[in-house]
Formats: structure tokens, sequence, C-alpha cells
């Protein structure tokens, strides 16, 4: 099954920069970043039924264990975004692409991705290859 068409795959969010996240220059403080990612994941997620509640029940944790960011240029108090998340990844392992757009401008901001692999919770082994579970999800054959 070709998944590039699916839009369960593919996710925007918006916020609204608060002030506890940015320092004394009014600019958003770069761990917060992983933040406004993680709430478009689980977003992203829940769209094909595998949030973290689904993840946790069907016997498997997903830990991040890469991630990068490249901050194109930096968010401020108060400014809006829209962040996009997109499934590029999944047999193996979940590979997130984010892209952060000023809502106002449309202009691109910041650009990263996660990645995340299984781990059986009964054993603590990682999966080489993603559960059945999630392919389920997806709709793909196992």
């Amino acid at each position: 099954m070709n998944l590039s068409n699916d839009p369960r795959l593919s996710t925007n969010i918006e916020l609204t920069i608060p002030f506890h996240d940015v320092d004394s220059m009014g600019v958003v403080w770069h761990g917060n970043y992983f933040r406004y990612l993680e709430i478009a994941r689980e977003a992203l997620l829940k769209q094909f039924d595998y949030g973290y509640r689904q993840m946790l029940h069907s016997g498997y944790a997903w830990p991040i264990i890469d991630t990068r960011v490249k901050y194109v240029s930096p968010l401020r108090f108060e400014q809006q975004i829209r962040v996009n998340a997109r499934l590029d990844e999944y047999e193996n392992r979940l590979k997130i692409v984010y892209t952060i757009f000023d809502v106002a401008s449309g202009q691109k901001t910041t650009k990263g991705y996660t990645i995340q692999v299984a781990v059986n919770e009964q054993n603590g082994e990682m999966c080489f290859a993603s559960p059945s579970t999630l392919l389920e999800k997806l709709g793909t054959p196992s």
C-alpha cells in the first residue's frame, strides 16, 4: 500500500508562543522547540489511532533515539506558528519530519526530525522491525 497520499500521515497544529517559553530577549529558548514537536507528534500519532496510550496498551515503548532541529529564524513571544508533522518512515522505526512556519508570513522558521524505535515492554528488547500492531494501524501488510 502506498502511504504517501494517506492524509492521516501528516498534520498541522497551531500554537501561540507563550511568555514562559522565551528568554529575556523575547526569543524562544532552543529547548522549548522540542515541546512544540511533541505536541505535533502526538496529534499525528492519534490520526492513525496509535497515540501514546495506544502504544502503551500495545506492549511497546517508543523512545526517541535520535533528533535534530535546524533553527532557520527565531520564534518570538506571541508569535503564531504552525507545526507540520509528517510520518516519513515506519517499517523499522518511526521517523517523523517537522517544519515550523510563521502563520502570518508563511515563512519557514524551523525544521527537524525525530526517530523512535519500538521496545518490547515485556523483555526490554529493541525491535528491528516495527511491530505488527503499528502496521495494522497503518493498514499495511505485516
